[in-house]
């Protein structure tokens, strides 16, 4: 059984997969992709899967993504797990995130008759939930079983204005914090027998909301600190709060961690008493941009597209943080990034068929470039 990338595409799209479904995705693919040995790794009600075809000794190369969507939510013109296709575009759930960029590569990998290695293709049901147990524990696995790739490709959309116009060599940080000051409650009418946290922060508030903790650099944008929620009191005019809740989160670069944020709040609210609660939900990442991976992919997509990309950390999370940690070059490539997670989410033909070529070429290219495993 073969079918063109379209009609690949369209068959994942037509499979409902809100996480942490996989929408039956995943058998079809073991009937789909000859050739491949496939191992299932289901976590806790997750569905993984890692499929990978051995041609040779040599580099490891392999494509990885997620199956599972949002919820569709309201406001769509049409039914968003059913195709509706208009000028020139495709709209359904899923359609760049990440739909798109699984039926680029498998369509890729099925067509492939010759590597120097082994390509392989990681997907969970799990990245749009908590990724707990999607990715993550794949990579444990293949840890444990000698199975890690040399390079990774996250078919994640990440196009600004024209198909081929960035890639991302990293991610951003993610660090949330919570401050609570401690004031003392008291009548409104009596202002000095209390000690009202919202007029202690309210002087300060400027100085922390917004504030950059450093410059950021060539990869990276200045780290900020972005207040997401403030609130005191019981909702009465006539009682002045005893305590104030303020959260904020910091997409961090490489150069701010936890205690640099926890030292600049301390300078800020010196004098107040207050407590800090830091959680970090995601380290960031770099892949120098003179690895294999990353030269190949660039030039892969000056051959299809006749630009040359930028290379970009911007946007939230994604599961090639997980990649990273263990070493691997990872990098990011898919359609253009506009409609992901909003009703009548769409993508275009043209592009999904691009990304293809782009895969295709890119197997061919890392294939035949000499290459020195990993100690």
């Amino acid at each position: 059984m073969i079918l063109s990338i379209i009609e690949l595409f369209k068959h994942l799209l037509e499979s409902p997969s809100v996480t942490p479904e996989d929408g039956g995705i995943f058998d079809f693919l073991e009937r789909y992709l000859d050739g491949f040995t496939f191992i299932r790794i289901d976590r806790e009600g997750v569905k993984n899967l890692f499929a990978y075809r051995r041609f040779s000794e040599g580099k490891h190369l392999c494509f990885a993504g997620h199956v599972d969507v949002v919820p569709a939510g309201d406001g769509w013109s049409s039914d968003p797990f059913v195709v509706s296709e208009k000028g020139g575009f495709i709209y359904a759930r899923g359609a760049q995130d990440m739909k798109s960029g699984v039926a680029a590569f498998v369509q890729a990998l099925k067509e492939a008759e010759s590597f120097e290695g082994t390509l392989s293709l990681l997907l969970t049901s799990d990245e749009e939930g908590p990724a707990k147990f999607g990715t993550i524990e794949v990579l444990k696995y293949l840890a444990k079983h000698d199975l890690l790739p040399d390079a990774v490709v996250v078919a994640e959309p990440t196009c600004e204005e024209r198909f081929g116009d960035a890639i991302k060599v990293g991610r951003r940080g993610s660090i949330n914090g919570v401050i609570e000051i401690i004031g003392k409650q008291g009548h409104a009418a009596y202002p000095e027998k209390a000690i009202n946290p919202v007029h202690q922060i309210a002087p300060l508030l400027s100085t922390v909301a917004g504030a950059y903790l450093d410059e950021g650099d060539e990869y990276f944008a200045p780290s900020q600190i972005v207040i997401t929620d403030i609130r005191a009191g019981i909702e009465t005019t006539n009682v002045s709060p005893g305590k104030l809740k303020m959260m904020f989160n910091v997409r961090n670069s490489t150069r701010t961690d936890q205690e640099k944020i926890r030292a600049f709040i301390d300078a800020q609210l010196c004098g107040i008493e207050y407590t800090l609660t830091l959680d970090q939900s995601a380290h960031p990442f770099v892949t120098d941009v003179s690895t294999l991976i990353v030269r190949t992919l660039r030039e892969s997509i000056v051959d299809v597209c006749g630009i040359t990309p930028k290379n970009s950390t911007a946007g939230g999370t994604s599961d090639a943080r997980f990649v990273a940690a263990y070493g691997i070059d990872v990098v990011e490539f898919g359609v253009i990034n506009d409609t992901i997670h909003a009703p009548n989410e769409r993508t275009s033909i043209a592009e999904v068929e691009s990304l293809y070529a782009v895969f295709k070429k890119l197997i061919h290219n890392f294939g035949t470039i000499s290459f020195s495993k990993r100690s």
